[in-house]
């Protein structure tokens, strides 16, 4: 799905009620419904206790009291606070005129903020994707009233004071959610480490959004899920071979990381690939031997870093980084790959490293090839950034700039491309964040890339299932127990379940 501007979200609301021919009303109607329905599935009115609803004068103030008004219908206890204001909009006007008289209604005063019991369940609904500055004056002096509170507080859309897609100035006031429930889509603060304390835990719900509108509308930010990858891994022919599923190299390990080379074959055994060749140094051959015999063992004569590059005709796609150490003949390995490869390439770990420290080596990049840094090596391939903000724009620039694939791991672990859309990853949960697990998208990479899909497929697929693989063993381990042997054991799961339906 594509991420849309706080501007394109509003021209979606508008082309909503053009096509489905409805009011401005019915469509605030439906979204704090939909809200509602949401924080109602979740607490009772005795688990709520009192919820505390504050409204700005706009649209999204119009939201809080029609929640308001529904959560009085469904028994909770409700209070309403409203931010004074000159003027406010027809359909915040509307709602405050059908809000139950049993419900209290408040204007919030800068001389005696209301009090906000730690107990209380606050409703942010004081300003959304509108906002186009930092808050000042009483609204900012509420929103940290509020923070300071301690109550859970659920913000409606967005947490009041944060803008939807811009970074804000230092110390910007913004409300700090547990929950922040969003009508449709996410935003792209959402997806980005700075806000995580304003934002918490994100929900969407869905409120009948112009389609039309979002298909149409131009931008270059999309949010990956299993709709957007339809159709891009072919189901396996019927009588397809080894052959047929590519043959990938691996030149990874050195003494002390074999492990980090062992996780990259044995996800790219997972993965689909049809043959696997693992170079790696001398100390590394019984244990890949033993550990991954479904691999072919290629050792170097070095016994403990990698020193010769092998003949490459055999391949169809080449993973170089995992536990390669920095060492000068893995550097002199990379360069001659860099200078003879003609398949397609993954970079990682000290591969990209070595790939910073000399940009004579970067300037050898072959195009399409991906790289997976995590945001330190990038910031050595592409420069510190100022903010998460910076960061997207340096990784646009340099994936055009040497024309390649950029997976920058994460959270929400984001794929630039060399025509400079930004796609964000859904899948994936905080167990993942262990040694090794890089070196498991390395080997998913390299397989899929080996199997002929193009640089785009390879990546948007292999960055989902890795992040599938890792939720569907954090079921059996739990996050904290994860570890990366874990992910590769559902990777083979993770495919299926992206795998083209064979047509009837």
């Amino acid at each position: 799905m594509k991420i849309l501007t706080a501007a394109q979200t509003r021209q979606a609301d508008q082309a909503t009620l053009r096509e489905q021919n409805i009011s401005s009303a019915t469509l605030m109607e439906r979204a704090a419904a939909a809200f509602t329905q949401w924080l109602m599935a979740r607490q009772s009115p005795a688990e709520a206790g009192e919820v505390l609803v504050f409204c700005g004068p706009g649209n999204n103030g119009g939201d809080g009291l029609v929640a308001a008004r529904l959560l009085h219908g469904a028994g909770y206890a409700v209070r309403v606070f409203e931010l004074p204001a000159d003027r406010y909009s027809a359909d915040f006007e509307a709602n405050r005129q059908r809000l139950p008289a049993p419900v209290p209604i408040s204007t919030v005063r800068a001389d005696a903020l209301p009090a906000v019991p730690p107990a209380a369940l606050v409703i942010d609904a004081l300003f959304g994707t509108g906002l186009s500055r930092p808050l000042s004056g009483l609204a900012a002096a509420l929103v940290q009233h509020l923070n300071q509170a301690g109550a859970r507080i659920v913000a409606v859309d967005m947490p009041s004071g944060l803008l939807a897609d811009a970074p804000q100035p230092p110390d910007s006031p913004i409300i700090r959610a547990r929950h922040t429930v969003s009508f449709e889509l996410p935003k792209l603060a959402f997806l980005l480490p700075q806000n995580a304390p304003y934002v918490g835990q994100w929900h969407t719900v869905p409120i009948g959004l112009s389609r039309e509108f979002q298909a149409a509308a131009d931008g270059n930010r999309y949010f990956v899920d299993a709709t957007l990858l339809a159709g891009r891994l072919p189901r396996r022919a019927k009588f397809g071979h080894k052959g047929t599923y590519g043959h990938a190299l691996l030149l990874a390990g050195s003494r002390g990381k074999i492990g980090a080379a062992l996780l990259a074959a044995q996800a790219c055994l997972r993965s689909g690939v049809g043959l696997l060749t693992v170079r790696t140094p001398a100390v590394g051959y019984d244990i890949l031997q033993t550990a991954a015999p479904e691999a072919m063992a290629l050792p170097d004569s070095s016994p403990d870093y990698l020193s010769e590059l092998p003949d490459l005709k055999s391949y169809s796609a080449i993973g170089i980084g995992p536990g390669l150490d920095k060492a000068d003949s893995a550097r002199q390995v990379l360069e001659k790959l860099l200078r003879a490869a003609t398949v397609p390439l993954v970079v990682d770990a000290d591969a990209l490293n070595m790939l910073g420290a000399n940009p004579e080596l970067l300037a050898l990049l072959p195009p399409d090839s991906i790289l997976t840094p995590h945001p330190k090596e990038f910031e050595r391939l592409a420069g510190p950034a100022r903010d998460d903000y910076h960061r997207l724009d340096l990784l646009q620039e340099f994936c055009r700039a040497h024309q390649c694939y950029t997976v920058l791991k994460g959270a929400y672990t984001c794929l630039g491309t060399p025509d400079g859309a930004l796609y964000f990853n859904s899948t994936g949960n905080p167990g993942m964040a262990t040694g090794g697990s890089g070196d498991v998208l390395t080997g998913v990479l390299t397989a899929l890339r080996a199997q002929h899909l193009s640089a785009l497929d390879a990546a948007l697929l292999g960055i989902y299932a890795h992040g599938r693989a890792g939720d569907l063993a954090a079921q059996h381990t739990g996050e904290a127990g994860l570890v990366a042997g874990d992910l590769t054991r559902f990777l083979g799961p993770a495919l299926q379940e992206l795998t083209t339906a064979e047509a009837f």
